[in-house]
């Protein structure tokens, strides 16, 4: 299983994630001509090398008409008139990581310096914009989708909703950029799983739109919900916008470091200097390492190990998980249940209880090795609603089976055969019989019966 290692340990924001990736995936000049191709008006997309604390790490810079982004943002403590005040600037956000310190609330601040003027961007402008890049269908589903938590997250932020939620076009301009180049090197790298540390979030006060705000802002915090974080020693905003987002968007579980084969490692650099910290964003790349000290290739690991009874019948300890659900949609069940079956899980199934105050809804079960039952768990609270998951441990008897063939008029056929116990069972693959009857005229009994 390849593994994507996220250490937040100075947090994140979109230029330290794409610089890190960036590292990981190819040579970096090459990915800022495929950036550059996108063909952004304006924009030039640029990955330099500095230095943190001594160590070699990858800068990315986005410039707007040659001045980087973060040139223009002191108007972000104007006020705008603009019959809304659901905006946000994320690249005052971005520029905000580990960036400066002193106080530009005011438009008269000594130097500044307007390099444009702001105009704000709906969610609806923002997808148009992504939804006319030359990128994949996937990379553009994974950006809307990362702009979906910003917005969502603004949106409750404000008590507003998300489509009502504007984005300073300059900020909307950088952000899209780092947003599109991470899922165009997450598409790249195509990880089977994304693990990230918990996340320091840093903490005292940040300037935004709206004025002066805690760290982590309201809008972070939010998308952070049911991440682990914690706030560290650094009175600054480590983790932004974006980053959270990102984050939130592609992260399967969130923990220590796994055991892994660690093959390519990648810094990304914030923008600011800490004495005696190095401000960068560490990624690993590597293969899930086993208890049997062999590197998986596929996404289920080897880790059951099943005994024979005397009668012949397979036994083996297992574990079941199970959650009620009653504020879900047949469909969004269905996704869940594929995603467990995908990574691992031996059997995954659904059926009807009643719940406290009379209730319809539904019990998921989801059959799996031990070894497997820490990631389905955390996967049954990502892509289910509910709030509590029951484990239990079982024995499962199970029969010895064989795939044979069986030539029939029409061709051979697979059968499963299954033997032990004093019993013995034979079944003709479904999808092969099914064939057969509608390629012919026949009923399915017609075949059966042949068989």
């Amino acid at each position: 299983m390849k593994i994507l290692y996220i250490d937040c340990g100075m947090g994140a924001a979109g230029d330290m994630l794409t610089a890190a990736l960036a590292e990981i995936a190819e040579e970096r000049e090459h990915f800022a001509d495929r950036i550059n191709a996108l063909g952004v008006e304006g924009v030039k997309f640029l990955i330099e090398d500095v230095q943190r604390c001594g160590i070699a790490c990858s800068r990315a810079k986005v410039l707007v008409h040659g001045a980087e982004e973060t040139e223009s943002l002191h108007t972000h403590g104007h006020k705008h008139d603009h019959g809304h005040d659901h905006s946000y600037d994320y690249a005052a956000a971005e520029h905000h990581h580990h960036h400066h310190e002193h106080d530009h609330s005011s438009a008269d601040h000594p130097g500044h310096r307007h390099a444009r003027t702001h105009t704000h961007s709906s969610l609806e402008d923002i997808f148009h914009i992504i939804g006319h890049l030359p990128i994949s269908e996937k990379v553009r589903a994974d950006a809307k989708g990362i702009y979906r938590i910003l917005a969502a997250a603004e949106g409750k932020a404000h008590g507003a909703s998300e489509d009502s939620v504007h984005f300073h076009e300059a900020g909307a301009t950088d952000a899209i950029i780092d947003i599109v180049a991470i899922c165009m090197l997450i598409e790249q790298i195509a990880p089977d799983k994304v693990i990230a540390s918990p996340v320091c979030t840093g903490f005292g006060t940040v300037h935004c739109a709206h004025g002066l705000l805690p760290v982590p802002a309201p809008a972070t915090a939010e998308i952070l919900t049911g991440i682990p974080t914690y706030a560290g020693d650094i009175k600054s905003e480590l983790c932004t916008p974006t980053g959270a987002a990102v984050l939130k968007y592609f992260v399967n579980e969130f923990g220590g470091q796994p055991m892994m084969t660690v093959q390519k490692t990648g810094c990304g650099a914030g923008t600011k200097e800490f004495d005696g910290r190095a401000n960068f964003v560490r990624i690993l790349l590597g293969e899930e390492y086993t208890d049997r000290g062999i590197p998986e290739s596929g996404n289920v690991a080897v880790e059951r190990n099943p005994e024979t009874d005397p009668d012949g019948t397979i036994v083996e300890m297992l574990v079941e998980l199970q959650c009620n659900l009653d504020d879900m949609t047949a469909e969004e069940i269905s996704f869940a249940m594929d995603i467990l079956l995908e990574n691992g899980a031996l059997d995954v199934y659904a059926a009807p209880v009643t719940m406290k105050k009379s209730r319809p809804a539904v019990k998921l079960c989801c059959l799996c090795g031990q070894k497997k039952s820490d990631v389905l768990r955390k996967l049954m609270f990502r892509h289910t609603t509910t709030l509590g998951v029951r484990e239990f441990t079982c024995r499962r008897y199970s029969l010895p089976r064989r795939l044979d063939e069986r030539e029939t008029p029409w061709g051979a056929v697979s059968v499963k055969v299954s033997e032990g116990a004093g019993v013995m069972r034979e079944k003709a693959e479904f999808d092969q019989i099914a064939k057969i009857a509608k390629e012919n005229g026949l009923s399915l009994f017609d075949v059966k019966k042949e068989l």
